[in-house]
């Protein structure tokens, strides 16, 4: 005679209790029968760490997470940051936060535009400057004013920026795996 295992979300089984070959329950007041007060309501799906608290967030969002930076790569990265930084605030002072004025004000500083061939295989430079990104607001898509920087400064390595009318920001950061040195928009 077999007991049924019945399975619970994501596959994982579970054995009824007083199911034949289930062990038998511990004495009332256990430790292994009463739940600690951090596990009092936590979902058994539920990874640690998990933001919204969704199950599978790592997996779901790896594509998200920016690649490792070695120490030689983290410092040189940090040093073309801070090269970045005093352009981006002049440029936020002054009001001028459209790619071009932004593409035009970084290559000044001698870095070189990014080129790509028609594979999709880099052909040399490191800069990267694009429009904002649209974003969902109430019922409908906006794209605010404003520019992203990625500069590529070695494959373990960049510096991620952007200025818009609000703000700017510069940080470094390994690369992400399918988008480069810019951080990918949500999937789903």
């Amino acid at each position: 005679m077999s007991a049924a295992l019945p399975l619970t979300a994501c596959g994982q089984q579970r054995v009824a209790a007083g199911a034949p070959g289930s062990t038998p329950s511990s004495a009332p007041g256990s430790p292994s029968s009463t739940p600690s007060p951090s596990d009092a309501g936590a979902s058994p799906y539920v990874e640690p760490g998990a933001h919204d608290g969704a199950p599978h967030y790592g997996d779901n969002n790896a594509y998200r997470r920016s690649g490792e930076m070695s120490p030689a790569g983290e410092k040189d990265a940090r040093k073309e940051a801070d090269r970045i930084e005093p352009v981006l605030k002049r440029l936020w002072k002054q009001r001028k936060w459209d790619p071009k004025s932004v593409r035009t004000a970084l290559l000044a500083l001698g870095y070189e535009e990014l080129r790509t061939g028609p594979k999709g295989e880099q052909l040399g430079g490191k800069l990267e400057v694009r429009g904002m990104s649209a974003r969902f607001e109430s019922d409908h898509y906006v794209t605010p004013e404003g520019a992203r920087i990625g500069l590529h400064v070695h494959k373990d390595a960049c510096v991620t920026a952007f200025v818009q009318k609000t703000n700017y920001q510069v940080q470094v950061n390994g690369p992400y795996m399918e988008t480069g040195c810019f951080e990918p928009p949500y999937g789903h």
